[in-house]
């Protein structure tokens, strides 16, 4: 099992597993596609985006579990990010972890597995 990673506050998730699917946040809907981290690009991702955001949560996603391709694109520095150009049924998360702050409000994301 492949393993991607996708943060999202805590009343979007929910709203998602309620409807089975998550369409994507605002930046995923202006972009186009769902943002999604590895294991070794999820920290930097927290820190670069998501310093202060409150009731974070880090989502655990089975890549072939999303019935659709994902695209492997370089971002940050030319390193590849998966993107997912389709709705992601919320049946692909296999954890959901809430993420703490640290004392100047970075997210902690510790050690993932793959």
């Amino acid at each position: 099992m492949s393993l991607i990673y996708k943060l999202l506050d805590r009343a979007t998730w929910e709203a998602a597993a309620a409807s089975g699917t998550f369409g994507g946040s605002a930046v995923d809907l202006a972009d186009g596609y769902i943002h999604f981290s590895t294991a070794d690009q999820a920290a930097e991702t927290a820190r670069r985006y998501f310093h202060g955001a409150r009731d974070l949560l880090l989502l655990a996603v089975e890549v072939e579990a999303l019935g659709a391709p994902i695209r492997w694109e370089p971002s940050r520095g030319g390193a590849l990010f998966p993107h997912l150009y389709a709705p992601m049924p919320a049946a692909a998360v296999r954890r959901v972890t809430a993420v703490a702050l640290d004392a100047e409000g970075a997210p902690v994301i510790g050690a993932l597995e793959s």
